[in-house]
C-alpha cells in the first residue's frame, strides 16, 4: 500500500490581513479550483490583496483573489480573478452568514495551504481596524522590537 502525504505545506499567507483587520475566528474550508490553477498554486503564484468571501444562495465563494496563469497550460488556461467556489457544509454557511450580518464582520483569506494533498484556505471573520488603530499597533511593535534589541544587548 502507499502511505498518504500527511502533514501541511503552506502555499502563501496574507500578511496585510492582520494589518487590515482584527482577525476573531479560524474556519478552514476547501476550495474547488481547475488543473491549471492547481500546478499554478504549486508553484506559489497567488495574491490576497483584495481578497474576501461572499455568501449567496447558501453558498460560499471566494472573490478578488489573483491566481496567475500557468505558463504550460496551452488551451486550458484558467481566468485569473474568477470566483472561486468554497467547499463548506450548508451549516457552516448559515453560521458564518448569521455572525456576518449581525456584528457587522467580514470573512477575509488568510492561508492557502497543502493538507493531505488536498488544497485548503484558512478564512478568519474579522473586523476592520480603524486607521488610528494601525498607527497604534505599528508603534507597539517599533518598542517592542526596541526592547528586545536592548534585552539581547545586555
Amino acid at each position: 500500500m502507499c502511505a498518504k502525504p500527511t502533514g501541511i505545506k503552506i502555499i502563501a499567507a496574507n500578511r496585510k490581513a492582520r494589518h487590515f483587520y482584527e482577525l476573531l475566528d479560524f474556519i478552514e474550508a476547501g476550495i474547488m479550483l481547475t488543473g491549471s490553477e492547481v500546478k499554478s498554486l504549486r508553484d506559489g503564484k497567488v495574491n490576497f490583496m483584495d481578497g474576501y468571501v461572499r455568501i449567496s444562495d447558501g453558498e460560499a465563494f471566494l472573490s478578488g483573489v489573483h491566481i496567475s496563469t500557468y505558463a504550460n497550460a496551452g488551451y486550458a488556461q484558467h481566468v485569473p480573478d474568477r470566483e472561486r467556489k468554497l467547499l463548506m457544509h450548508r451549516h457552516e454557511i448559515h453560521s458564518l452568514k448569521s455572525k456576518m450580518e449581525q456584528k457587522g464582520l467580514t470573512l477575509v483569506p488568510t492561508k492557502l495551504y497543502f493538507k493531505d494533498g488536498k488544497i485548503k484556505i484558512e478564512l478568519a471573520l474579522a473586523k476592520g481596524k480603524k486607521v488610528y488603530d494601525r498607527r497604534e499597533d505599528l508603534k507597539q511593535k517599533a518598542v517592542n522590537r526596541d526592547t528586545e534589541r536592548e534585552m539581547n544587548r545586555a
